[in-house]
């Protein structure tokens, strides 16, 4: 399946820097949505509805809702898209709170053709790869959500590196009995081998179990 095209929103009280940043993202490839202010950024909605990838590039000083604004209100939100911010030369440290705050960059003004494109790039990356994690996460939690209530007492051991002699002990149920639960683990979860089947368990946060 062909990835979803990314999209770009910029977020500019400059229709010139609107128009020349859109134009140059366009002919990049992405998909480029243009605002005069943050308030109406905000009007649509937050970004990455249906799973699409996309990033927010957004001055800092603009009339009603500044940048630093606009990041307060995505973090209070929950949102992981990334934005980043273009900032004057006296802006910097301002720029630096900016990035406490989550911004993933920033640029400064003048910036060139190649730096945006870069920056944007680098955002993209870490997005889609923060992306597929949490895309994962979340297939797995469903698989997890499928074992049984002993499935997932052995899933557990097996995290806490027992052997299945002593999961059987501390279980109360026979080897071979626990050969069967971890074999129904391992295909519920689709696990192709044990060190797989951990990481999975460690990704949905599923920790060893406290034994009396």
């Amino acid at each position: 399946m062909a990835e979803k095209q990314a999209v770009i929103y910029i977020i500019d009280d400059d229709e010139a820097v609107r128009e020349s940043l859109g134009f140059l993202l366009m002919t990049a490839g992405h998909e480029v949505h243009s605002f005069a202010s943050a308030h109406a950024f905000l009007e649509t909605g937050l970004p990455e509805a249906d799973h699409q990838i996309s990033c927010i590039i957004t001055d800092m000083r603009m009339p009603g809702m500044t940048g630093m604004d606009l990041l307060r209100n995505l973090k209070e939100k929950g949102s992981g898209v990334p934005v980043i911010v273009i900032t004057g030369h006296g802006d910097v440290p301002l720029a630096v709170e900016a990035m406490k705050l989550g911004a993933a960059d920033f640029l400064e003004k003048p910036f060139d053709d190649v730096a945006i494109l870069n920056t944007v790039k680098a955002a993209l990356t870490r997005r889609r790869a923060a992306h597929q994690q949490d895309t994962l996460r979340d297939e797995v939690s469903e698989r997890i959500c499928a074992l049984s209530q002993r499935e997932r007492q052995v899933l557990e051991c097996l995290v806490a590196g027992q052997a299945n002699k002593m999961i059987a002990g501390d279980l109360g149920i026979s080897p071979r009995t626990v050969e069967v639960y971890r074999a129904n683990v391992m295909t519920k979860m689709q696990a192709q081998s044990l060190s797989e089947l951990v990481r999975m368990a460690l990704l949905a946060g599923i920790s060893p179990p406290t034994l009396a």
